[in-house]
């Protein structure tokens, strides 16, 4: 049987595949679906059809796009659930499409334009080399390490800096559900970006100071993110490299920055948050954790990013445990939270656990 004999299901189709043939063609054509979302964000599909809908010239306008590649373009959004049409003319958006909106909260359309980029595809395609060569691919693809490369390229960068305050936006209540901080103390995000974790635990406690260190270039987003969350007079960005310092806290966050990094840069990182707690400080590493082999999720998938991309890795808690150990830490809990992110407390040496709560 060819595969056009086959009973063929489309990638990303809402119908599940009925064979094991079909499953298997769905995975190899999944990357398509990928750029029909990246395309429908870029060129801001959800906004278009969102307000009763449009045809497809009304589209095509609107961005100057080619009419009739803008008709098959719809037609294939329509076939994944993207948009909806009763007569094939005119399209209106289906509550699936309306989550890349740019007017609602929670967007995921930078997420989409991030997940299609060519710094995040490029270095996939040569999965095969990483796992044969054990080492990180994306300065074959891109001819330099992921980060320095995105130095390089402005445009880049602020698809996937705004990707990630996207992602920490959708995660900052269900991880302040679950740490528990004092009015008077001083909690350092490093490596927190735009500062939206550490602004949205300044709200819910009136008395918080927060900080965020970060690279220079992101400052700016962090100062206009405090301004909009109203924390301004309790807030500071700090420009710098988390390698070479931290600034003093009370508590430090680490959240999605372990996974970047191999096991003696992260060893570095803890270390300079451990020299730089206040008697009786914490840090809270906020991370996804791999499980037993075999079991569906997120995490072992999000682990071969990271070999695609960087250095990093995605861990098991007995993988955590022995970085903890060689910088001088020790863990006292793990709570897992809403999301799929779990929270690592730790202390230096002798524990004052006293952070976290169970999610309700």
């Amino acid at each position: 049987m060819t595969l056009f004999e086959h009973d063929f299901v489309a990638a990303g189709s809402a119908e599940p595949p009925r064979d094991d043939t079909g499953r298997m063609l769905q995975m190899m054509t999944g990357y398509w679906a990928t750029q029909v979302v990246r395309t429908a964000a870029e060129l801001r599909i959800a906004d278009h059809l969102g307000t009763g809908g449009a045809t497809p010239a009304e589209v095509a306008a609107a961005e100057s796009l080619d009419p009739d590649s803008t008709f098959r373009f719809l037609r294939a959004c329509a076939s994944l659930g993207l948009a909806a049409s009763t007569d094939g003319k005119r399209f209106v958006s289906t509550s699936l499409l309306d989550t890349l909106r740019t007017d609602v909260p929670g967007s995921l359309r930078d997420l989409a334009l991030w997940g299609g980029a060519e710094s995040h595809w490029l270095p996939w395609g040569r999965l095969p080399d990483a796992i044969r060569t054990g080492t990180t691919q994306a300065e074959a693809a891109l001819g330099s390490p992921f980060f320095d490369w995105l130095a390089t390229a402005p445009a880049e960068a602020g698809v996937f800096t705004n990707a990630m305050t996207a992602m920490t936006e959708g995660l900052a209540h269900h991880l302040a559900d679950v740490i528990e901080v004092e009015g008077g103390e001083v909690v350092v995000d490093v490596g927190g970006a735009g500062g939206n974790l550490v602004q949205t635990l300044m709200r819910r406690h009136p008395g918080l100071t927060g900080l965020v260190l970060d690279l220079p270039h992101v400052g700016a987003e962090a100062d206009a993110s405090a301004a909009n969350l109203g924390v301004t007079d309790r807030f500071t960005f700090v420009g710098g490299d988390f390698f070479e310092g931290v600034p003093s806290g009370d508590v430090h966050l680490l959240k999605f920055v372990l996974h970047d990094w191999d096991d003696d840069a992260c060893v570095r990182i803890l270390r300079n948050c451990r020299e730089a707690l206040k008697p009786g400080g914490r840090v809270l590493v906020m991370e996804l954790i791999v499980d037993e082999a075999g079991r569906p999720g997120l995490e072992p998938l999000m682990d071969l990013n990271m070999m695609a991309l960087s250095t990093g890795r995605e861990r098991s808690l007995d993988e955590f445990e022995n970085l903890f150990e060689r910088a001088g830490l020790t863990s006292t809990r793990t709570v897992p939270s809403a999301s799929l992110v779990s929270v690592l407390e730790l202390v230096p040496v002798e524990p004052s656990p006293r952070t976290l709560r169970p999610v309700p």
